[in-house]
């Protein structure tokens, strides 16, 4: 017996193996940079969606945008401990969230808050996380969104854990979950696409690839072509796309999550973009990228990108743009008026829903604090004979 035979025992016939979507050289665009119609050659065989749709995501961009401006500045007055901007990032986030059917459900990052805006999520909810409250102020049942992860890559273990639940139970459920660049270095997330591919869970990654780990290149990251071509090592079809583009995010995101419910297996997205703000408040971006880089990327803008395309068409007046501008301030007034309202903390709630029974040692914790916070509060009633 040859060596070939018994390497090539446990492996497939060449006639089982099924064939994969390979990544594209340059990523797949349906509108280009200036706003056009992009040549057949770059379309990768996804149709451009109808301009209702494409008007319905520019909506929803210019008030993810306003909301995001408006945290950021928030942010910058002390009124939240932190933030991550998604600025520049609007079409991977919201084309690839719009994709979702209400049966799906999303497992986003700390930095996809536009995309909880985008299905459903109030401001205030959102923001909690951000301001040192409740860590998951929505019900992730009733937007069928899991709690914002921080640690990285872990959240894509847990979608596609609840695929596979969604798989064994006959159910036409996908799941999507978004990752960055960094994340995809994390262990977490090679264990997540091996377990996706073998069991052939309905599950899409969305790789938001903003060219940096938070001061880290890309090309200190990896060595392959693009993060896509990983998809092929795995066993599952891989997509290359110009994330600044939302036609095409929104396209091949709804080609992906349409095979994911009919039992096709995973896929993986990789959408190139650019985080134009800083990483976090707290980060400097200046010590890591030069100001020619930003705006060879300002340039590329996502939102008038597919604005200039929707007048061209037809389908975008100024009557219109009036409209959506007007209700992105509405949204941004009605977030400023919920940080105005401080919320009444309780350190004690540390303790509470920790374990379903409780423990002693949790106990003797929680009296220590509360002895703690007893004192100090009489503390600040003292004014020391003063009046």
């Amino acid at each position: 017996m040859s060596d070939d035979d018994v390497m090539g025992r446990s492996r497939p016939a060449s006639g089982t193996r099924p064939r994969l979507a390979v990544p594209t050289d340059r990523p797949i665009r349906l509108i280009d940079e200036h706003g056009i119609r992009a040549d057949e050659h770059r379309t990768g065989g996804f149709a451009m969606p109808d301009a209702g749709i494409l008007l319905a995501l520019y909506r929803r961009m210019v008030i993810a945008r306003r909301f995001d401006v408006q945290v950021s500045a928030l942010t910058r007055q002390g009124r939240l401990a932190t933030y991550p901007s998604a600025l520049g990032q609007e079409a991977c986030e919201i084309g690839a969230t719009a994709a979702l059917a209400d049966a799906d459900w999303l497992f986003p990052t700390y930095r996809d808050s536009i995309a909880l805006l985008t299905r459903g999520v109030r401001p205030v909810e959102i923001l909690s996380f951000f301001r040192g409250d409740w860590h998951s102020a929505f019900d992730p049942a009733a937007h069928r969104i899991a709690p914002q992860t921080t640690p990285l890559a872990t959240q894509a273990l847990h979608a596609v854990g609840y695929a596979m639940a969604a798989k064994l139970k006959g159910e036409a459920t996908a799941t999507l979950t978004f990752l960055g660049d960094g994340a995809t270095s994390e262990g977490d997330a090679h264990e997540a696409f091996n377990f996706a591919a073998v069991w052939q869970t309905p599950t899409v990654f969305v790789i938001q690839n903003n060219g940096y780990a938070i001061s880290v290149p890309f090309e200190k990251q990896s060595r392959a072509g693009t993060l896509a071509d990983k998809a092929i090592g795995y066993g599952m079809p891989g997509h290359y796309v110009d994330g600044n583009d939302i036609a095409a995010v929104y396209a091949v995101v709804t080609d992906a999550l349409e095979r994911a419910r009919r039992g096709r297996g995973p896929t993986m997205i990789e959408g190139l973009t650019y985080r134009m703000e800083a990483h976090t408040n707290s980060d400097d971006p200046t010590r890591y990228r030069t100001d020619d880089e930003v705006e060879r990327w300002r340039v590329l803008d996502p939102i008038a990108r597919v604005e200039g395309y929707l007048i061209a068409e037809g389908a975008l007046d100024e009557r219109t743009r009036a409209e959506i501008a007007d209700e992105a301030e509405q949204l941004a007034a009605e977030t400023r008026q919920a940080m105005n309202d401080s919320p009444r903390l309780d350190p004690l709630e540390l303790f509470e829903h920790v374990y379903a029974t409780p423990r002693s040692s949790l106990a003797e914790q929680r009296a220590y604090l509360a002895e703690e916070l007893s004192g100090a509060t009489l503390g600040s009633n003292d004014t020391g004979g003063l009046s």
